[in-house]
């Protein structure tokens, strides 16, 4: 007996050309599992120290950064992958202009606001 699997149609996103402002990230989906934003962060601007609930893969898709945990810096360009553990503090600067993806999984984290009732 054969099974009829759906599936709906794929998503994609050239990362390279999304029209993403700095200061406003831009959720490019989000379920009950994972959720994927593009930020555009500017030369010399920062992220300053945080953390998230999620797992964290950050991933940059152009420019430069510097990636700063427990005062060690790793820097990395356009290819460079980095994964954090949730609530793993972290701090991202901007050596130049820079755009990041980050895939946080599972979505939402325990301990994030939208658990809370």
């Amino acid at each position: 007996m054969a099974v009829d699997v759906r599936f709906a149609p794929v998503e994609t996103w050239d990362l390279s050309s999304l029209d993403v402002k700095p200061h406003q990230p831009q959720v490019l989906a989000s379920d009950d599992e994972t959720r994927l934003v593009a930020i555009d962060l500017p030369a010399g601007e920062e992220m300053q120290e945080h953390q998230t609930y999620e797992r964290t893969f950050l991933v940059v898709v152009g420019g430069e950064i510097d990636l700063v945990q427990d005062g060690e810096v790793t820097s990395g360009g356009a290819g460079f992958l980095a994964h954090f553990e949730p609530n793993e503090r972290r701090q991202v600067r901007a050596t130049s202009d820079a755009r990041l993806l980050l895939v946080l999984a599972p979505w939402p984290g325990v301990g994030h606001h939208s658990h809370r009732g």
